[in-house]
């Protein structure tokens, strides 16, 4: 393929990114993966997770699975929290091993809303989310897969509580050491939960219009900012992905709104999960190029991604980032191997969640002898 590069001039994609105040060695980024391999007894990172992200280090940017904000926040069991002090000196450990292999790491930043269940919640008590409206999907706990318990709405005199959450996770978050944070705006859970009207069913300051439905979003925006630079804070979105029951009747709109306020106030990166996740990249008609000339910040791109469109979208400047899921999971070499165009690991479906150093750290990087035969 002619996008590839030669050894003269390396494709885009490989080549340094200014992001911020960051320099990112290349534009491959490791996209969140909840992996639910916490501490069982206090959702803290543990030893298995310090490794895992180490080996991922040759990404030009982690960004961590997504982390609970609040025992309130968490929707499946065994993901990582960061409102506990032990929590924050797991995350250390992690940071400091990425920051000595030479890497960058961004926290996700998480509230799940409705995606959850009372055996997650503390006293047991209903998840909450805009409206009182079921999500019709499943979370995991202890015993497996199980659909979510019915949630009940916040009260408005809550929702700031909700944004104090988001900056104290931010707080924490410096003081694990993170080069920055993303918040989790994607995938049905809370933030998307109210930016959208399948799940927003309020009458008050934050329901109704598009304007009312994005203003957490900005809220919390304007939170974790005051204790990042906004510099150092990114956002994730998935316009149209259906994923835990999100939907909105006019989703170009509301989108297009939000990501106009984002750009107001300059934040780093919209990382933007193009198509729905883990499916076609097509299924619902959306101008994904709109977002991008409405945003000065970084676009990273994320969703399906081969090597040969990874290429091809960054030469065309359709983004600046492309974020890697899966093949980051079984890759812990990627951004190398996507280099050389050398062979892939598969990924194993049956370790994604939950488990030991199994489907988790044991997968190989490229041997010398096969570095050497791709180089060729």
């Amino acid at each position: 393929m002619s996008h590839a590069g030669t050894s003269a001039s390396p494709a885009k994609l490989f080549t340094p990114f200014r992001l911020g105040d960051l320099e990112l060695k290349n534009r491959v980024v490791m996209a969140p993966l909840t992996r639910n391999r916490a501490n069982k007894h206090d959702d803290a990172p543990n030893a298995l997770n310090v490794e895992y992200y180490r080996q991922r280090a040759c990404a030009g940017l982690i960004i961590t699975e997504a982390t609970q904000i609040s025992q309130q926040g968490q929707g499946y069991i065994w993901t990582p929290g960061i409102y506990r002090d032990a929590q924050v000196a797991g995350w250390k450990a992690v940071t400091d091993a990425v920051h000595e292999a030479g890497g960058l790491i961004f926290a996700q930043l998480w509230h799940v809303g409705r995606v959850s269940h009372v055996s997650l919640q503390p006293g047991n008590q209903a998840p909450v989310a805009p409206s009182a409206v079921l999500a019709k999907t499943k979370t995991y706990i202890e015993s497996g897969f199980a659909e979510v318990s019915e949630p009940r709405a916040l009260r408005l005199d809550e929702i700031p509580g909700i944004v104090a959450d988001f900056g104290r996770a931010a707080q924490n978050a410096k003081a694990a050491g993170f080069d920055g944070i993303e918040l989790h705006g994607a995938h049905g859970y809370l933030l998307d939960q109210f930016l959208r009207d399948g799940s927003n069913q309020r009458q008050d300051a934050y329901g109704g219009s598009i304007e009312n439905r994005v203003r957490l979003t900005l809220e919390v925006v304007d939170a974790v900012s005051k204790v990042f630079p906004k510099e150092r804070v990114g956002i994730r979105i998935s316009p149209v992905s259906p994923a835990n029951d999100a939907r909105d009747t006019d989703p170009q709109a509301l989108f297009g709104h939000l990501v106009g306020e984002l750009d107001k106030r300059g934040i780093a990166f919209i990382h933007v999960v193009e198509g729905a996740t883990r499916d076609a990249r097509d299924y619902l008609p959306f101008d994904y190029l709109a977002l991008r000339k409405a945003f000065r910040g970084a676009y990273i791109a994320n969703n399906g991604f081969t090597r040969e469109l990874a290429i091809e979208t960054v030469e065309k400047g359709e983004a600046d980032l492309i974020a890697f899921g899966r093949l980051f999971i079984a890759n812990p070499d990627l951004p190398e191997r996507l280099k050389l165009d050398a062979p892939l690991n598969t990924p194993d479906v049956a370790t994604f969640y939950g488990g030991d150093a199994k489907g988790y750290t044991d997968y190989p990087a490229l041997a010398p002898a096969e570095r050497s035969h791709a180089a060729g």
